[in-house]
């Protein structure tokens, strides 16, 4: 099993420093029972310059704050202070490349009244990229994305991943790597923890905001298609339009930028090497360290 921590890592808890393996928690917190959380998923990164840099900070930091205020969570907390304890944890764990763990948990409430305070942690680990390096193999899910009435979808709220769980284990269950999720009305929605996005005749598409959480490293490729002249849209698709994509890839913070080799057992048009999708992947991965990017030295067809 892979270990996070050790007998001298360093963790943030309540504008504390101290072992991971001395913090405690109480058992009868509202997180732990119902769910009731908020977390963010950060990496750092050592940059072209060798300095060790904290990727978009601030943009996570304030979905972490909307998430808390989305659920009525109380946010007494300055984001300043959190990215500078980010890097402090990082420092004193000696990380230059990690993935960092915010969480905003509450303490003991068996009511379902919303939260009265609310604690913080920041953790920090060593990850490679959450699903690897190799092309995905992906099979639709038979679990749904959430009805975004019956809950604050745009929330990055912990109980909400129990959803990516059972749709992940399915998955893997039936010889594939991850699993695709669609919307209540079977549109095309994400995956258990990354956004999707699909080539098609030389351009970009991926589902709009709404049954989704629009995520960080979303929003940067999103970025990077403007920047590159790549046309993009967002709309809604369904699995029969997705099955006649050039490329398609996931990317999130912890999946960074990864290309599929199939769903539900097809492939895909254009080799991924080739694809807008893997220019895109070498374009994230020159932007999170800091590293000029010239599209014209990179071969797609």
């Amino acid at each position: 099993m892979y270990s996070y921590y050790n007998e001298n890592t360093i963790l943030y808890v309540n504008g504390e420093y101290k072992k991971a393996t001395a913090a405690t928690t109480d058992l009868y917190g509202q997180s732990l029972h119902y769910g009731y959380a908020v977390f963010e998923g950060i990496r750092a990164y050592k940059t072209a310059d060798g300095t060790v840099k904290i990727f978009k900070a601030k943009e996570h930091f304030d979905r972490f704050k909307r998430s808390c205020e989305l659920i009525h969570m109380p946010y007494p907390f300055d984001n300043d202070e959190l990215v500078a304890a980010c890097y402090k944890v990082l420092e004193m764990n000696n990380m230059e490349e990690a993935y960092i763990r915010p969480l905003a948990f509450c303490p003991p409430n068996m009511t379902l009244k919303a939260a009265s305070e609310t604690h913080v942690l920041i953790c920090a680990w060593e990850w490679g990229a959450y699903l690897g390096e190799k092309l995905l193999r992906v099979m639709t899910s038979s679990y749904q994305r959430p009805n975004p009435k019956a809950f604050k979808i745009e929330s990055k709220t912990a109980g909400l991943y129990v959803n990516s769980i059972l749709a992940s284990q399915e998955a893997k269950e039936n010889g594939y790597d991850e699993a695709l999720l669609l919307d209540i009305n079977g549109f095309v929605a994400e995956g258990p923890g990354a956004n999707l996005f699909f080539e098609k005749d030389g351009k970009i598409f991926t589902p709009p905001p709404g049954n989704i959480l629009p995520g960080i490293t979303r929003a940067t490729v999103i970025e990077l298609c403007h920047e590159l002249g790549i046309p993009l849209e967002e709309k809604l698709f369904t699995v029969e339009e997705l099955k006649t994509a050039d490329c398609v890839f996931y990317c999130g913070t912890a999946a960074e930028v990864v290309g599929w080799d199939s769903l539900d057992g097809q492939g895909f048009a254009k080799p991924w090497a080739s694809s807008l999708g893997k220019l895109l992947q070498q374009a994230y991965k020159a932007r999170v360290l800091e590293k000029e990017f010239d599209r014209a030295a990179v071969t797609v067809a």
